[in-house]
Order: C-alpha cells, then structure tokens, then sequence
C-alpha cells in the first residue's frame, strides 16, 4: 500500500499492554478500566480511514450516546473512558467535538515516512484548533469566502509556528538539562529525547518539564543506596513511557511503587 494512501489496519507492539498508560488505565474504576481499554481500542480503529480524527461527519461531532452505541457500552461509562483517556494523553478534543487518537501515528504500518506522517498529523491536529476556535467564538467574516478564510488562518498558523520554535527548544533545553545535570549517563540520549519531546502536545511537555524537576529532587531520597544514579530512569524512557504523568506532585518518599530498572 503506498504511504499517500489511507491505512485501515494498525499494529500493535507486543508490550502495548505493558504502557505505563495502559495499564493505569486498566486499573482504574474498580476494573472498568478493562472496559476503557476495549473502548479505546475500538475508537483507534474506527479512526483509522479517517487517519485519527473522528467525527460522525464533517459538520457533526460524535456525542456520548453516539459513542455508547458505537464502541457497544454504556453512556456513562464512554463518558468516564473518555475522561480517563484525555488525563492520559491519549485523545484531544477540539472545541467543534473532533477528537484525535493521539498516539495514532504509531499504530500505523512503519515506512521511512513515519516521522512525515506524525508532523503531517500533529499539523493537521494544531489547524483546526485554531479553524474550531474561531468558529466556536464567531470570529468569522461574514463576508470572506471559506477558501480566503482557511487560507487566512493558515498562513497565521505558519507564523506562529515560526514564532513557536525557539519556545519548544526552551522548554526542551529546560527539560533535558534537568536530567544531565542529575547523571551524566543522559548526554548520549539528546537526539532520541528532542525527537520525542517534539512529538508531545504542548501540555504534554510543560508536564515533561514538571515531573523531570520533581523526579530528580525524589529519586536520591528514595534510593539513597544508588549515589551514582546507575538505576534511574533515562531521560529518554522518562517521556517515551509518560513517566513524568507519575511525577506531576512530588512524592512521598517510600510510598511510591518501585520503578524497574532503566540503564
């Protein structure tokens, strides 16, 4: 199949269960979380040939009793699913009701253009905030055709792109200098770490940035045996797994589980 065609199959690692992500979402609600798992994966697959955006048509999101009768569970729980999949990281609602599988581009059959298709998508994803939010606060000129309009906003879009990339490098800078100041060991991971940290919604990274700070003051606390820091986890495996949703608050030391081994 050729990469500009549209995917409708997806492939799943064999630890994809294994997520920090999956298996707090798995546990939470007294055991819907295993519901929440299944709701999820029936909304990625639905999202496929419409490459992670769902939508019942181009004017009209998918509600909740939409949903329930979709994915076959009840309204209240898709509510609650939804919920735990936005505090997760998972999915991202626009304020026109479009919500976006976010972790959607790496399901999708590996090529060489797999990063292409992640800007593509993250591109795709940041346009119609901004189309929705203007739509949503009636900012619309009556008078502009759709095309002017969409034009309009794109070409604002470019520019604050432009305006946004010394920001992200800042806040990239802020994040990995946190972990190479903790260990040495993390110097020979900054390319692996940008590329991930760039892949990140905005939130997502000032939450990187959060859980680094609050991971390095706990982690010689709770492992006072391991001066060398040998057993922390690196700052790449720290985004890749969302290890820092884990740290958004200091924790108490002995009283957070303990973590496996990252070398």
């Amino acid at each position: 199949m050729a990469d500009n065609k549209k995917y409708y199959y997806m492939r799943l690692k064999e630890n994809f269960f294994d997520s920090d992500e999956m298996i707090i979402l798995e546990n939470m609600d007294n055991g819907d979380g295993i519901i929440y798992s299944n709701i999820l994966l029936k909304l990625y697959l639905r999202s496929l040939k419409y490459e992670g955006r769902l939508m019942f048509n181009e004017r009209i999101p998918f509600n909740p009793q939409m949903l329930s009768t979709i994915v076959r569970h009840p309204v209240g729980v898709v509510e609650k699913a939804i919920k735990a999949f936005i505090d997760l990281g998972l999915v991202e609602v626009m304020d026109n009701g479009a919500i976006y599988m976010l972790d959607i581009q790496n399901f999708i059959g590996k090529t060489s253009t797999e990063a292409e298709r992640k800007k593509i998508y993250r591109d795709r994803i940041s346009k119609e905030k901004i189309l929705s939010s203007g739509q949503m606060s009636g900012q619309l000129s009556d008078v502009r055709t759709p095309e002017i309009e969409l034009e309009s906003e794109l070409e604002k879009e470019k520019e604050k792109e432009k305006e946004k990339e010394p920001d992200i490098n800042e806040k990239f800078t802020r994040f990995f200098s946190t972990f190479t100041n903790f260990t040495k060991k993390n110097q020979n991971r900054r390319a692996m770490s940008l590329q991930t940290f760039l892949e990140l919604p905005s939130f997502q990274q000032e939450q990187a940035i959060i859980g680094a700070k609050n991971y390095v003051e706990w982690y010689p606390k709770e492992n006072p045996g391991d001066v060398t820091y040998q057993f922390s986890v690196n700052a790449f495996e720290f985004l890749r797994n969302m290890v820092f949703m884990d740290y958004q608050e200091m924790p108490e030391v002995k009283k957070v589980a303990k973590k496996k081994k990252w070398i």
